[in-house]
């Protein structure tokens, strides 16, 4: 892939996470990552999320926290910021 393009996505994965969370470094903008693509499969292939989730239990259980801390960080970057 090319280096410019990987440059370009990040700096759009970055603003993704700031907007989303208010702030952004290296280990949100994985977790975002992490929430964003799982949520995609979960929606567009269950099966294979749910076999991987039976594979996988522990697996399972860091997503959950990841997505937990996404939501809980989301909602205080809304209160924080006005937004409802």
């Amino acid at each position: 892939m090319e280096q410019q393009l990987r440059e370009q996505f990040d700096g759009l994965l970055e603003k993704y996470t700031e907007l989303l969370l208010g702030e952004s470094d290296d280990d949100k903008k994985e977790k975002v990552k992490m929430w964003a693509l799982y949520s995609y499969i979960s929606k567009t292939m269950p099966a294979l999320a749910k076999h991987w989730n039976e594979e996988y239990p522990e697996g399972k259980e860091g997503i959950k926290q990841v997505v937990s801390e996404i939501k809980q960080l989301n909602e205080q970057h809304r209160r924080n910021s006005g937004k409802s």
